[in-house]
């Protein structure tokens, strides 16, 4: 159980959380949602215990861990598989100690705690969690330091994945993951066995990941059972009743109050006056419901429409290097009215299409056809930096309205959404999300024919994200979408292309069946699944034989060489079946490249290979003293 008990924070003066109180169950997967700077980053300084709280206290069992991805993992020659090994404290002291250690007894209780926390297929669940992120089998081996500080937050992720806290707090870990890496993570979290924290705005994750939400909403903490679609009917629910209530107890307060008027000053009714003011008093107020207001998003429509197709490649080919092409054999059309995503992992080729549609980068081979005057609007996460960091809004604008009125260069600014307050801010001191909306707004200044998105939504809150898919659908030209967010797929396209092996094709299916292709859900994938399981079984099921037959024999007639020479000659057949097992699994384990196909597996097998070892160490040395036994009852 965690607790959370009469919590106050405050940050540079302002109140942040008020008096908060609220208790998780172990096992517990929670979404902690509310509006961008509400304190929900501020709340998880408080639990590592990085900042201290102005009241109040937090608790958890004793002796259980909390571990968060606190920065990208350092750049250093290390591998990411040493990295994401060294995560695990307890593992990596155990194995230094059992190279000195020469107590018989110590060396006994370090291989016991050893094979307790799972620590011989170590290397297999590392694999397997990075290969989940997105590294595969030869990206594991490369130092740290050869990676940008995107695939670096991942090596962190996978880092606190592996190590396996008791509490695992995630701030925004989709941010640098690509779609099929948040897919993959989906999953990891509904098995994880301990207790996990999200902050998240993505509400496809909050829907299959979680089964509670904690809402940080006007300084306090308010726990709801369910996923975040759930939470938004409870919600609205429960606003509802507190507006109902509201209104009942107004009504209630201005009877009461009005009697008091009239009678208060006359003797024969003053006691009864009085009694209708304590009354008045008891019953207090009932909070009006706020309803945080949401710029909105308006992406200017063409003024223009263009002819179809807008872009038309045949035999394409695109790279950085001549003769090293990225993606080719490209075949593909895009109308004037096309809502695409492109799917695929990340380092496929995404952004490097977007870049040879936009005009940024040329086709090598074959021909790119672009409609005349066809304008092209490019928003990029990566172009956050581009902005001049001590030039506001504002000036950013009026660059592109020279010689216009201050004040249409300010309605122009608003229309991106951009509060007043926040329109002379220089643009260092935005917030992601502001300098995100700020962007966009560049990006759509010219009313393009074509809007190309590249994550926009990192930064930006789940209402924010409700406001720039009504934009989409309310702007007529094309659009282009590259984003970890399903839900804003699945609400604002209608084509998915992949990219994926070096090209781009269209995917006849929806996201359900793609989600099912990359989670490994399809019915082959089921069927090959069940093979797998039903291989485990036999692994295991041998393994508990092995167990059973190598118990110490008990209570039997060991003075009879009849039976122990029975026995003996049982453990000899059990002892070889073992060996086989052991090889068996050795020559599936001998394929490399299962770590990177199938990291789960490799697990499986890992583990089931060490338990077979024990079992095999235990049995042999059963049939040694059996064998010693039965040399004396023969003498």
């Amino acid at each position: 159980m965690i607790k959370i008990t009469e919590l106050s924070a405050r940050i540079a003066g302002r109140l942040l959380i008020d008096h908060a109180t609220i208790a998780l169950p172990s096992g517990t997967k929670a979404g902690l949602v509310g509006r961008n700077g509400a304190g929900k980053s501020t709340l998880f300084r408080i639990l590592t215990g990085d900042l201290a709280a102005e009241t109040g206290s937090f608790s958890m069992p004793k002796n259980a861990r909390i571990g968060q991805v606190a920065q990208e993992a350092p750049g250093t020659d290390e591998t990411l598989v040493e990295i994401v090994l060294a995560a695990d404290k307890e593992r990596t002291a155990l194995l230094a100690e059992a190279e000195t250690a020469t107590d018989p007894h110590r060396i006994a209780e370090i291989q016991i705690r050893l094979a307790d926390i799972d620590a011989y297929s170590a290397e297999a669940r590392a694999a397997s969690i990075l290969a989940g992120l997105g590294f595969d089998e030869e990206a594991q081996q490369r130092p740290v330091k050869s990676f940008s500080g995107g695939w670096r937050m991942r090596v962190a992720l996978a880092s606190v994945l592996f190590a396996e806290p008791d509490l695992l707090l995630l701030d925004e870990p989709t941010n640098y993951l690509d779609l099929e890496g948040t897919l993959w993570l989906e999953e990891y979290i509904k098995r994880y066995p301990h207790t996990v924290i999200i902050i998240s705005h993505d509400r496809d994750l909050l829907n299959s990941a979680v089964n509670s939400i904690i809402h940080l909403h006007q300084q306090k903490l308010t726990f709801y059972r369910g996923t975040y679609d759930s939470f938004e009917r409870q919600k609205a629910e429960a606003d509802e009743l507190q507006t109902k209530a509201k209104v009942k107890n107004e009504a209630a307060r201005k009877h009461l109050q009005s009697f008091i008027d009239r009678f208060k000053a006359k003797a024969t009714k003053a006691k009864q006056a009085q009694s209708r003011v304590k009354a008045l008093e008891r019953m207090g107020t009932v909070a009006a419901v706020v309803h945080d207001h949401v710029q909105g998003f308006k992406f200017p429509d063409p003024k223009r429409e263009a002819a179809s197709p807008i872009i038309a490649i045949e035999n394409g080919s695109v790279g950085y290097t001549p003769g090293k092409p990225i993606l080719k054999n490209l075949n593909l059309r895009i109308d004037t009215d096309d809502r695409i995503a492109l799917l695929g992992s990340n380092g496929n080729g995404k952004s490097t299409f977007a870049k040879l549609i936009s005009g940024r980068l040329k086709s090598e081979t074959g021909s790119l056809t672009v409609a005349p005057n066809l304008k092209i609007g490019f928003f990029a996460q990566h172009q956050l930096d581009d902005l001049i960091p001590d030039q506001s809004a504002v000036e950013h604008v009026r660059k592109r309205m020279v010689g216009e009125p201050e004040a249409k260069v300010r309605a122009r600014t608003a229309q991106m959404g951009l509060p007043t307050v926040k329109m002379d801010t220089p643009a260092k001191d935005l917030s992601g999300g502001e300098k995100a909306r700020l962007l966009m707004g560049l990006a759509a200044f010219d009313a393009p024919n074509l809007l190309i998105l590249d994550e926009p939504t990192n930064h930006l809150d789940m209402d924010s994200r409700r406001a720039l898919i009504e934009a989409l659908n309310d702007y007529t030209g094309a659009v282009i979408l590259i984003a970890h967010d399903r839900h804003l797929i699945e609400a604002t396209v209608d084509r998915l292309w992949v990219v994926n092996n070096g090209s781009v094709n269209v995917f006849e299916g929806d996201m359900d069946e793609y989600r099912d292709l990359v989670v490994g859900s399809s019915k082959k994938g089921k069927k090959a699944r069940q093979a797998e399981a039903a291989a485990l079984a036999a692994t295991a099921a041998a393994a508990a034989a092995a167990a059973e037959a190598a118990k110490p024999v008990e209570a039997r007639p060991r003075t009879n060489p009849a039976v122990l020479k029975k026995k003996v000659e049982d453990l000899q057949g059990l002892i070889a079946k073992i060996e086989r097992l052991i090889q068996g699994i050795d020559t599936e384990l001998g394929d490399t490249t299962i770590y990177s196909k199938n990291p789960t597996r490799a697990a499986e097998l890992t583990k089931a290979r060490a338990n077979a070892a024990q079992k095999l160490a235990d049995t042999e040395e059963e049939w040694l003293m059996l064998s010693g036994e039965l040399e004396e009852a023969a003498s």
